[in-house]
């Protein structure tokens, strides 16, 4: 017979079961609370906000190191756009926002890591009735940001072109909370025995990665980045789209699959991978196997300007 519980039972089962991954949460912020805790057993979220039954609410993820936080009004920008497009309001304004990630990052006191910033159509029932929620939620998150070897931009990665669709129209321009897609993307590829996926229009052209920008440089030499009509514009993609306009020709349009096998990179791009080269796509070496020299310079160009152009994070 299941058992009935007391508030005291809630607290201290909260307190003691096993938190898979806990180690790597080092402070939350929820706005209905309005204090930032560095307990990870008590980040928890109301079951009946919509951003978890439903979906409905949009995200950001960050990166900090060194004292400073990357491309965060690019990011903040782009969650208000997010919110906008889906009629959603965000409880605190733009400015604030953005001091409000850097105050929960520092108390995390760690020297680096990601920061994520929730943004959610509120607690309030379980049905698709977005009146039920007479407020936003709001949170910010700050984890351990996992640094990978230098091998795995010396070696490269592999993709494959996964069997889920791109998602389509306008929703694709939305970072959402809904990413099943995407999960279900990553699965795919790891089944198939690769790091990364790609996936593909309905027109058959290429769009983006599971959380990353794909772009290839050409037979051409040309930095050539698809047409994002079912794809996000990374904010890692659009300062790389700049770095690389100082060394190499830069064009978008439409990419077919079968132009991959005969390019001379292929390149992801996100926040937490920088550039890295792909050197195996579908089982086929690209170009001779091994990082090429638009990938390594990219790279270098975005650890340099992530360095130069952070936003302090000790001024908050």
């Amino acid at each position: 017979m299941i058992e009935i519980g007391t508030e005291e039972l809630y607290w201290e089962r909260v307190r003691t079961l096993p938190r898979p991954g806990e180690e790597n949460f080092l402070a939350f912020y929820d706005h209905r609370l309005g204090a930032v805790f560095t307990n990870p057993r008590l980040m928890l979220i109301p079951l009946d906000d919509h951003l978890v039954h439903r979906g409905d609410g949009v995200f950001e993820a960050m990166r900090f190191e060194d004292g400073a936080i990357y491309q965060l009004d690019e990011h903040v920008g782009r969650l208000m756009r997010s919110a906008a497009a889906i009629d959603l309001p965000c409880p605190v304004e733009p400015a604030a926002l953005a001091d409000l990630v850097r105050q929960v990052c520092v108390v995390s006191a760690a020297s680096e890591g990601n920061v994520l910033v929730f943004l959610g159509r509120g607690p309030g029932g379980f049905t698709l009735d977005t009146r039920e929620c007479p407020e936003p939620s709001l949170y910010v998150v700050v984890k351990r940001f996992p640094r990978k070897a230098e091998s795995f931009w010396e070696n490269g990665v592999s993709a494959v072109r996964t069997r889920i669709p791109a998602k389509q129209g306008w929703m694709s321009q939305i970072k959402s909370v809904n990413y099943l897609p995407n999960v279900l993307m990553k699965k795919d590829a790891a089944e198939q025995g690769a790091d990364y996926p790609l996936c593909f229009d309905d027109e058959g052209f290429l769009a983006e990665g599971s959380t990353e920008n794909a772009v290839l440089v050409d037979r051409d030499g040309v930095f050539v980045v698809p047409e994002l009509r079912n794809a996000l514009m990374g904010t890692t993609l659009k300062r790389a789209m700049n770095l690389a306009a100082g060394f190499v020709p830069v064009a978008t349009r439409p990419v077919p699959e079968d132009e991959l096998y005969g390019c001379r990179e292929i390149i992801l791009l996100g926040t937490s991978i920088d550039a890295v080269s792909v050197v195996r796509y579908n089982g086929r070496v690209v170009a001779d196997g091994r990082p090429g020299p638009v990938s390594r310079r990219l790279r270098e160009l975005l650890v340099a300007d992530r360095k130069a152009h952070g936003q302090t994070l000790r001024d908050a």
